[in-house]
C-alpha cells in the first residue's frame, strides 16, 4: 500500500541521569512501536507476529492504555482533545509505546502524537505509568508544528514515579516533531525533572524509526527479547543501587484523582 506507513518500529536507547546525590547514570536499549490509531487492524492483517487485542508474539491491548477499560484508544484521545479545546488535533493520531511481548506489558511512558488536517503536530498526550500500577496523562498543546520543528512543553508533576524523589517540581519535555509520514524517521526526546531551585533528573530517548515488517520485528525481539520485563528489571536494579548508596526513600502518596493534567507549550 502506498502512502504513509501504518506502523513504524523505533529502536535505540534510553538514558537516565540523576543530578542530585547520590548521582547516577544508567542506559539501556529499547524498541517501541509507532502505530496509526486509524490503521491498527491493517497493521495486524499485514503481520504474522503482531495482533490487536489477542495473544501473540507482539500485541496491542487497549486495556493497557488510555482509560484502561478495553475501549478504543482513538475515541478516548479525541474526547480528551475536545475537552481541552484541541479538537482539530484529532485528525491523525500516532501512538508510540512498548507493546505487549508474549503477553507481558509495561510502559514507563507512552505518547499520543496528535495532528491536524494539514499534518501539523498540535498536541501530545504523555502517558506515564509507575511500577505501583498507577497511570497519569499529561496533555499538552503544540503551536502548529511541521516535522522537525522543535517542541518544548511543561507540566507540574502529578504522579509519584520514583520512590527516591518527592512530589515537588515539574517536567520539561523537549523534542523535534517526528515525521510519521516517512518510511524512516529519527526521534529524540528529553524529559527534564526538577524544581525552580534544583535540577533533579534528565531522561532521554534516542530512537531510529523504520517501517514495521515481520523481519524487522524478529530482529528487535531477537536482540532485545521480552522488552517490558527488561525495562522493569532495569528500573528495579537502579532502584536497588540508589537505595544501597543512601538515596532517601519517599512513600507513595495517593494517586491523583484526575486522570489528565494539562500542560503548556514552553
Amino acid at each position: 500500500m502506498n502512502g504513509p506507513p501504518a506502523a513504524m518500529l523505533l529502536t535505540g536507547r534510553v538514558t537516565h541521569v540523576r543530578h542530585v546525590a547520590p548521582r547516577a547514570r544508567f542506559s539501556y536499549g529499547i524498541w517501541m512501536l509507532a502505530l496509526d490509531l486509524d490503521r491498527l487492524d491493517e497493521v495486524a492483517a499485514a503481520s504474522r507476529l503482531f495482533r490487536r487485542r489477542r495473544f501473540a508474539a507482539v500485541s496491542l491491548h487497549e486495556a493497557d492504555h488510555g482509560p484502561r477499560d478495553g475501549s478504543g484508544l482513538r475515541p478516548w484521545v479525541a474526547a480528551q482533545l475536545r475537552a481541552a479545546g484541541l479538537a482539530e488535533a484529532a485528525s491523525r493520531i500516532h501512538f508510540v509505546c512498548i507493546p505487549r511481548v508474549l503477553g507481558f506489558a509495561f510502559n514507563p511512558i507512552a505518547f499520543f502524537f496528535c495532528h491536524d488536517d494539514a499534518g501539523r503536530l498540535r498536541a501530545v498526550l504523555h502517558q506515564v505509568k509507575n511500577t505501583f500500577g498507577d497511570q497519569h496523562t499529561y496533555l499538552m498543546p503544540v503551536a502548529p508544528a511541521g516535522a522537525g520543528t522543535a517542541v518544548r512543553q511543561e507540566a507540574r508533576k502529578r504522579l509519584h514515579v520514583s520512590p527516591f524523589f518527592d512530589m515537588k517540581g515539574g517536567y520539561r519535555f523537549s523534542f523535534a516533531a517526528p515525521d510519521f509520514s516517512a518510511d524512516a524517521t529519527a526521534f529524540a526526546l528529553a524529559i527534564r525533572y526538577g524544581t525552580p531551585d534544583e535540577r533533579r533528573l534528565t531522561a532521554s530517548m534516542q530512537l531510529q524509526g523504520a517501517k514495521l515488517t515481520d523481519a524487522a520485528l524478529l530482529r528487535a525481539i531477537g536482540t532485545m527479547p521480552l522488552m517490558p520485563l527488561k525495562v522493569i528489571a532495569a528500573i528495579h536494579m537502579q532502584a536497588i543501587r540508589l537505595w544501597w548508596r543512601g538515596a532517601r526513600y519517599h512513600r507513595a502518596p495517593a494517586a491523583p484523582t484526575e486522570p489528565i493534567t494539562p500542560g503548556v507549550s514552553a
